[in-house]
């Protein structure tokens, strides 16, 4: 027999709330400097320069330079690009939409928009604040919220695909908008049919979708778990995961920080190597391996680096390997894009020629090759 009371704790538990943060004001410089909107600090000017603060200025901005054939280059929080010394021959257009506007209930969990154009680090306090579960061991990675699909952003055993809703973008080729669900964002390590079809898709808003709670996601990263003192799949405090996850960062580097040279970076600069089993079995026996999807193995880039003999500190002139993590490169006050590309060349190479083990770039390069 039907029991109405179930029913109507049901219907409660399922009512939704609306949680909206409208747009908040992003503070971007007009300079046509492209140090001014890089986290590295390099790169000179482009030849006109805009800020998008809505998704129809975006749009506009796109099709105008589609139109006249203009070279364009889409930045979000300049987190993960290094522009040459040249600067930019076209339109640089900055993403600034932002927002946050989400739908809420103990049933279905938060469904949230967040505008491309918003700072990650703010929306990922914001859910821990709201007690959406699962973004907070992504705490103080720099950049917008609209780059984090394109390169399926992760640390510390989680990456940004898994709670991806949807992703809405301006389809260059096609000249329409164009919405994607997580199936058909073929996301992968640190990649995504948006990485693999560069500059076709400008993000304009990305939906997540979480569980609510104050626990975090279970814990699957060793040294995140170490830190906590909890074993591998935990639940604890998704504050208590923020916090040290920024601490644990911090101490790497990898938290910006304008009296830190050593945070004057791309973040890491090289991806950790996906090897086959053989190539794997090439490494000394004491080189960290770990499984990877379809049979596959992966690395550490930081520990290659350093076995190969580059330490801590190491570099020349102006660019160098960051004191605190060999995996970031840094701007240690003035260096150019040549030094920087330099440096990452030697590393490879040396690498390459010590462990048999090729790295690839993460961070993208404009107009420059390694």
């Amino acid at each position: 027999m039907l029991d109405w009371n179930d029913v109507v704790e049901d219907v409660e538990a399922c009512q939704v709330e609306r949680v909206t943060r409208g747009p908040v004001d992003v503070d971007a410089t007009p300079s046509r400097r492209l140090a001014d909107h890089t986290t590295l600090r390099v790169g000179g000017e482009a030849d006109r320069f805009e800020v998008a603060r809505t998704d129809a200025e975006l749009v506009e901005l796109v099709r105008e330079a589609d139109a006249e054939g203009t070279p364009l280059l889409v930045l979000g929080g300049g987190s993960n690009v290094l522009v040459p010394d040249e600067g930019f021959r076209g339109t640089v257009v900055l993403v600034a939409n932002t927002g946050v506007d989400g739908d809420v209930s103990h049933c279905g969990g938060a469904v949230v928009k967040v505008g491309a154009g918003e700072n990650w680090d703010d929306f990922v306090a914001f859910a821990v604040g709201q007690e959406w579960s699962g973004i907070e061991s992504l705490s103080g990675i720099p950049g917008s919220v609209g780059a984090t699909p394109i390169q399926n952003v992760g640390a510390y055993g989680s990456e940004v695909g898994e709670y991806v809703y949807r992703v809405r973008t301006w389809d260059r080729v096609a000249d329409r908008q164009r919405t994607f669900m997580p199936a058909d964002c073929g996301f992968g390590y640190r990649t995504s049919v948006f990485k693999e079809h560069p500059g076709r898709y400008v993000v304009l808003d990305v939906t997540f979708q979480f569980t609510l709670g104050d626990l975090s996601a279970p814990v699957r990263y060793a040294e995140l778990a170490r830190r906590l003192g909890v074993e591998i799949g935990a639940r604890v405090e998704s504050s208590t995961v923020r916090d040290t996850v920024l601490a644990i960062r911090a101490g790497k580097g990898m938290v910006l920080n304008d009296a830190d040279p050593d945070t004057w970076s791309a973040g890491s600069f090289f991806t950790n190597p996906i090897l086959t089993e053989d190539e794997a079995a090439r490494l000394p026996d004491d080189a960290p391996r770990f499984p990877a999807p379809g049979g596959l193995v992966k690395t550490s880039a930081a520990w290659l680096i350093q076995h190969a003999g580059f330490d801590k500190g190491y570099g020349h002139g102006n660019a160098g390997l960051s004191t605190k993590h060999v995996l970031a490169l840094t701007n240690r006050g003035g260096a150019t894009a040549g030094e920087l590309v330099a440096l990452a060349r030697e590393v490879r190479d040396g690498v390459e020629q010590r462990l048999g083990v090729r790295l690839v770039p993460e961070v993208n390069l404009v107009g420059l090759e390694l």
